[in-house]
């Protein structure tokens, strides 16, 4: 095994020290304990009322963000750490609003694991906040190769429309944007964050988890080895069925409403598109008609929708346009239960299947937003420009 020495200075590019001293809250609860001692025998004697032992408690308490981060953390951490999601499994990290409550949970964690890529941009003032000195945050997309949000955007807007919009006008794009309602709207920073829907970034992900996890706790290296190996080897295995599965629809296009499958995309040989000026809410009907004017003239036979938006409201497009709605889950939000490392193997899974069924149908597929719309046959009729 690698001393702990060394496997701190290998981990030292994704963790941030903040400061080496804390007070320690073992010591405060050996105090209360200590205090509790002068109390009557009946009450020193009821088992229930006993402090866990220190046999009991984790080593470690780590706070992840969101789901894939819980995931990855859990597959690695095992027992010998408690780990716990910052965000409720329902809400997503484009759509979160920090609560007091949550400053206070970093300021008893030991370790903070994070996507990054300013996927969390509420994090610094939640950790300036929480006052935790020494907690140590592991940014899990350390040393990954992304892509970048500008070259997503500029393709999106150059592709086969007449709008004179290229990189240059991202500035504007971004004004564009930052007027749309906040809880809906899916901005990100200089690079796409999305590398966790990539298995072999997902794997370098855990890597980097399970050196954080080692250099916080030296005397955890073998768990957390071990534990992080046998889930690679599930990923490794994951990404050869994907590549598999894949490879007959090699440079086939899908078309996607929210930008999260470029790392996907790229990994498999696929080509992504997105539809990233369209809200997800209340869409105009200058809106709808561009994506029914996309549908047809892509030849799409398959409309791959988020699980989290639903299917219902989306069917009147879907029947009019007779094309079948499919769905493929970024795993942004979810139950009780996606919080488990098997989740994402299952779920990818899935999404795999989904898509190639979806190929096997067109040529070309979408995978587009919930509106919370009514039917209506006030879809204007003049021509929409496409902005790809």
């Amino acid at each position: 095994m690698t001393p702990a020495k060394a496997t701190w200075q290998h981990a030292s590019s994704a963790i941030r020290y903040v400061s080496p001293k804390r007070i320690s809250i073992v010591v405060a609860s050996a105090i209360a304990l200590g205090l509790g001692s002068c109390t009557t025998a009946s009450t020193s004697n009821n088992a229930e009322s006993q402090p866990p032992t220190a046999a009991d408690t984790p080593e470690l308490r780590v706070v992840t963000t969101f789901i894939p981060m819980t995931q990855f953390t859990k597959a690695v951490a095992g027992d010998r750490a408690e780990v716990t999601q910052l965000l409720p499994t329902n809400v997503g990290p484009h759509d979160y609003q920090a609560r007091p409550e949550d400053a206070q949970r970093i300021a008893q964690a030991d370790v903070l694991v994070k996507n990054g890529l300013e996927m969390e941009s509420f994090l610094d003032s939640l950790i300036e906040n929480a006052g935790n000195s020494d907690l140590k945050v592991i940014d899990s997309s350390a040393g990954i190769a992304t892509i970048t949000t500008e070259s997503i955007e500029g393709e999106a807007h150059d592709h086969g429309h007449s709008h004179s919009h290229d990189h240059a006008h991202a500035h504007d794009h971004a004004e564009e944007a930052a007027s749309q309602p906040t809880a809906h709207r899916h901005s990100h920073g200089e690079f796409n964050p999305h590398i966790w829907l990539d298995p072999k970034r997902a794997i370098q992900q855990v890597e980097t988890i399970r050196d954080g996890l080692i250099a916080a706790d030296p005397d955890g290296q073998a768990v957390y080895t071990t534990n992080a190996a046998a889930y690679i080897q599930q990923l490794q295995a994951l990404d050869e069925e994907i590549a598999q599965q894949l490879r007959p629809f090699a440079n086939k296009t899908f078309v996607a409403f929210h930008d999260f499958a470029p790392y996907f995309a790229e990994s498999y040989g696929l080509k992504a598109e997105f539809l990233v000026d369209v809200p997800d809410v209340n869409p105009s009907p200058q809106d709808v008609k561009r994506v029914m004017d996309t549908v047809k003239a892509s030849n799409l036979k398959t409309l791959l929708t988020e699980p989290q938006s639903g299917e219902d409201a989306f069917a009147a497009i879907a029947q009019d346009l007779d094309v079948n709605i499919s769905t493929f889950d970024p795993m942004e939000t979810g139950g009780p239960e996606a919080l488990q490392p098997d989740y994402y193997i299952a779920t990818m899974r899935q999404n795999v299947k989904a898509l190639v069924s979806a190929f096997t149908d067109g040529s070309t597929q979408s995978v587009l937003p919930h509106w919370t719309i009514q039917k209506t046959s006030a879809v204007l009729p003049q021509r929409v420009s496409l902005r790809f």
